[in-house]
């Protein structure tokens, strides 16, 4: 039986077509890793140091907790008059605010008595009041910032905030 070269051609047209394009779907499996942006020491110190001074100039002691995106712990400070219970406490709001991903205000506010989800304060990490803020910028999350000793959250969240905003432009992008 002879085999016309043009009818094989078109024959198999289709199928060359369509081989390449299956082939390239196939080359490409979804991504086996992602990247994340991670707070440097050094921008984490200069933020814990930013928030401290914060406090001091307004008269308080505190300690000032700088955690990763995942909630560890990169920098802790303590004033020398800080109570005790300021270092833990404020590694508790950093932890927390970059666990959920939410200031820890607004997780207080979140989780009060009767609301559905009060059975987070539950947990052993969980510090849900004032004073832990998320440091994120350009859709990133870089990690958080605790404060504790200043007189309320509201005077914490402060502190907070100037550490925040003493590193805010090395994280945009």
């Amino acid at each position: 039986m002879k085999i016309n070269p043009l009818g094989l051609v078109l024959l198999l047209l289709p199928v060359l077509a369509c081989g390449p394009v299956a082939h390239a779907q196939q080359a490409n499996p979804p991504a086996a890793h992602f990247s994340v942006k991670l707070l440097t020491p050094e921008a984490a110190l200069t933020a814990a140091q930013a928030a401290l001074n914060h406090c001091r100039k307004a008269g308080y002691q505190v300690a000032v907790a700088v955690a990763d995106r995942s909630g560890l712990t990169q920098v802790l400070l303590r004033d020398r008059f800080a109570g005790a219970h300021t270092v833990e406490v404020a590694q508790k709001k950093a932890w927390t605010a970059a666990s959920f991903r939410i200031s820890t205000t607004e997780l207080a506010k979140e989780t009060q008595a009767g609301k559905p989800m009060s059975g987070i304060r539950g947990g052993s990490q969980v510090m849900a009041i004032g004073g832990g803020l998320v440091i994120e910028a350009g859709g990133s999350t870089f990690g958080a910032i605790g404060v504790s000793g200043a007189p309320g959250g509201d005077a914490d969240d402060a502190c907070a905030m100037a550490g925040i905003k003493a590193i805010a432009d090395s994280l945009e992008f």
